[in-house]
């Protein structure tokens, strides 16, 4: 079993050939540069198989409000169920930077283009030029920058499949540790 934790739990989104929403959820997901995001689905994904055709996707932060429909995402298959996304009752808006959707009601999406396909023998990967960043002003800071504690992500726990929620905040990124400098 993986034992890498936290894991993110991210809302991938694409069009079908239909036009149709799809959405699947994520958690092997991580930036890879300033400006990249790489994905590692399975190969045989209706999601992937979207994403390689339309060039495009989203990437939503789940958060705790909308816990049901995101594992509901992560449950069910597109191939299986045409109308998943619409049974969530959530709401999709085409993004204006690329050809995917945004799911209005989560609180912070990357809208991405493919840029590459990594595929080797011990890796199979989507990595994404991230076009654009919103964010619903809820979840935004006193400086205007996201805030994890307001956005109450979900963070999925794959020792004992749980779900979890960001917590608090316990020190300063590169001021904690200063104290060991020579």
């Amino acid at each position: 079993m993986p034992a890498v934790y936290p894991m993110p739990v991210m809302m991938v989104a694409t069009y079908d050939d239909k036009g149709t929403v799809d959405v699947m959820a994520a958690s092997w997901v991580m930036i890879c540069e300033p400006d990249q995001i790489a994905l590692f689905l399975d190969r045989k994904r209706k999601t992937t198989e979207n994403i390689l055709k339309k060039r495009a996707f989203t990437v939503s932060i789940a958060d705790r409000p909308h816990m049901e429909a995101a594992d509901y995402f992560g449950m069910v298959s597109g191939r299986r169920v045409w109308n998943k996304f619409e049974r969530s009752g959530l709401t999709a808006i085409e993004s204006n930077r690329v050809h995917a959707p945004i799911i209005d009601e989560f609180p912070v999406v990357m809208e991405c283009e493919l840029l590459e396909v990594v595929d080797t023998e011990h890796i199979y990967c989507l990595v994404g030029k991230i076009c654009n960043t919103k964010a619903d002003e809820r979840v935004l800071s006193g400086n205007g920058k996201i805030d994890p504690l307001l956005c109450d992500a979900l963070i999925y726990d794959e020792f004992q499949r749980g779900y979890y929620s960001s917590g608090e905040k316990v020190g300063q990124a590169f001021c904690v540790g200063k104290r060991f400098y020579g």
